[in-house]
């Protein structure tokens, strides 16, 4: 019976481990943790944000990092795909807004039980051993692990990026596939807050801002995002600020505004608050930019467009309306580059994909050694499109051993 070695017990080791072992091959995985599927359990906020329920073509647009490569592994597993396996091993699915797949429960818990106690039940589960050091030998591998040595005839990393370290990502399979004559793209966090400059941030943590629109300019490149962001103690946080984050991660030069009022064109935005300026017309000005803006907001929003809060609304200049207009449309934040790596939820960057076959995702330097999900440079953006590369490059690799 061949013996397989997968380095990392996330989504994708786990995933093609049990492929394996259902198809008669000796599977071992190893993992420094603990536990299995760490990272696993916090992702979509300990729900498990599964896949994402839209068509390959559609897929491949989320796809920030290596869209071309993917195409075969994605239309070979398909989000599809991905749903019917996982219900078919017994776990209840639900999709919610934006095609975004969750297990019933709630409870990313529940997806890890299945990996381990029903898809990989004949795999040996090798935890609280990390792999020091593999080396290649001319029938196979040996794989150094803090309990000794152990001999495969193949090997597959798949031990995550060099996001979230606490999960045990701190990048392990860059080195390994460095000691292999591999080539890392540079790494940056990717789907992370952003910093910015603005010295008003702090007084605003905490708040969350619903149906705005963050428009970048990237190096000259124009990106607009709709949704939720929330304010940090440093920055921005929340669904469209991740988004951004990975579209700009590489990005020299990157400037962002904020659409306060994405539904309202800016001479409607004009239309109404000359009709409750004239029905406020004895009132301050705070009184009708609360009306438009959370309170925090509007205080914060009048001293950045240079304007008294306190000042009368029948002594409001049609320049001075214009640019309440404008800074509601146009709000300017200033860019301070993004939190550090750890705070990413995946990495940018990896094993160079020139180097890897996207068939089978075997390494083109060394036969029978292969690279799955996040440790390749491979990303895409949130709403369950990570994890579902995870499960598509699993199932790729695992097509390409069993032959099935």
């Amino acid at each position: 019976m061949e013996k397989i070695a997968v380095v990392g017990a996330g989504a994708s080791g786990l995933f093609v481990g049990g492929l394996l072992s259902q198809k008669g091959f000796d599977v071992t995985i190893f993992d420094k943790n603990e536990k299995v599927g760490k990272k696993l359990f916090i992702t979509g906020k300990g729900r498990c944000n599964l896949t994402n329920l839209c068509q390959p073509n559609e897929f491949l647009q989320a796809v920030v990092r290596g869209d071309k490569f993917l195409t075969s592994a994605i239309y070979g597993f398909s989000s599809e795909d991905c749903v019917d396996f996982f219900e078919a091993l017994g776990l209840k699915t639900k999709v919610e807004r934006g095609n975004r797949v969750f297990p019933l429960s709630d409870k990313s818990s529940d997806v890890i039980k299945i990996l381990q106690n029903v898809h990989c039940q004949n795999v040996k589960m090798s935890l609280c051993n990390k792999v020091v050091k593999i080396e290649k030998f001319d029938d196979g591998f040996e794989v150094y692990a803090e309990d000794g040595k152990h001999k495969f005839s193949k090997v597959i990393v798949a031990t995550g990026g060099k996001s979230y370290s606490s999960t045990g990502s701190c990048g392990d399979g860059y080195e390994i596939a460095k000691s292999f004559g591999h080539t890392i793209e540079s790494l940056k966090p990717a789907l992370c807050p952003i910093l910015l400059k603005d010295l008003f941030v702090k007084s605003l943590q905490g708040v969350s801002l619903r149906n705005v629109k963050l428009k970048v300019l990237a190096d000259g490149k124009s990106i607009e995002e709709f949704g939720e962001m929330l304010f940090t103690d440093k920055g921005v946080s929340g669904p469209i600020v991740l988004t951004v984050s990975s579209l700009v991660n590489r990005a020299k030069k990157v400037e962002l505004m904020l659409d306060f009022k994405p539904a309202l064109s800016e001479k409607q935005l004009d239309l109404r608050l000359l009709r409750d300026f004239e029905e406020n017309k004895n009132k301050d000005l705070k009184t009708v930019l609360r009306g438009l803006l959370q309170r925090s907001v509007a205080e914060i929003f009048a001293k950045a467009i240079g304007l008294d809060e306190n000042k009368k609304i029948h002594n409001i200049t049609k320049e001075e309306r214009q640019r309440i207009v404008e800074g509601l449309k146009n709000f300017k934040l200033k860019f301070g580059g993004l939190y550090d790596i750890d705070t990413g939820i995946v990495t940018s960057g990896g094993v160079c994909l020139k180097e890897i076959n996207p068939k089978t995702y075997e390494s083109k330097l060394i036969k029978g050694l292969y690279f799955l999900g996040e440790v390749l440079d491979l990303d895409a953006v949130t709403g369950g499109f990570n994890l579902q590369i995870a499960w598509s490059t699993a199932f790729a690799c695992a097509k390409g051993i069993a032959g099935f």
